[in-house]
């Protein structure tokens, strides 16, 4: 199996692409980048230098993922979403000298494992995005979203808990602080604003 890559992609040839891997038109993937096998990355996304993309991760069209971003496996970044890298941008200096890339440390999103972030959503470097979470379309992100929440506004906050099939959980009855998945059946266990899948 090998990667496939469309003749209007730019691709660094330092960037490693993973076997089974699409890159459609018009992205764009800099140098270094690594991405796994399975992946598919949308028309006219960007990926950044050094950026790291784990296997089967989905960045839908025109996707901004600005380096260091790390993106665990089963990452789903929707349409136009952008993770920025830069905690205090300015385009120059207190001099009025234009900035270069020695001239501001690069700060990373860091996104485990399954979760999910919205079409058109913001996440604003540095921050942490939990395992299997779900940021809604729109929502800003500047603060880490812990395992499993459901966090949507501007800026963003917890609304609820979602599972790993990405449905909101509903509280099981007489059970606090118990969750369930609608979909799977899966139970869940909140404590101390943490949400654990019960063993």
């Amino acid at each position: 199996m090998s990667s496939r890559i469309q003749p209007t992609a730019q691709v660094d040839e330092t960037a490693a692409i993973g076997d089974g891997t699409t890159v459609w038109d018009l992205a764009q993937i800099r140098e270094d980048a690594r991405l796994g096998s399975g992946c598919i990355v949308g028309r006219g996304a960007y990926v950044g230098p050094g950026v790291r993309i784990g296997d089967n991760v989905k960045l839908q069209n025109y996707a901004l993922v600005y380096e260091p971003a790390v993106l665990a496996d089963g990452v789903f970044v929707g349409p136009a979403a952008v993770f920025t890298n830069d905690h205090f941008p300015r385009s120059v200096d207190p001099e009025g000298r234009l900035k270069r890339g020695g001239d501001w440390e690069a700060v990373a999103v860091v996104v485990a494992e399954g979760a999910s972030i919205g079409a058109r959503s913001v996440c604003v470097a540095p921050v942490h995005i939990g395992r299997w979470a779900l940021v809604a379309a729109g929502a800003v992100v500047t603060r880490d979203v812990p395992d499993f929440a459901l966090v949507a506004g501007v800026p963003a906050r917890r609304i609820g808990w979602v599972g790993r099939a990405g449905v909101r959980l509903a509280p099981r009855e007489g059970e606090s602080g118990g969750w369930e998945c609608p979909e799977t059946g899966e139970l869940y266990d909140e404590k101390d604003g943490e949400l654990v899948e019960r063993a």
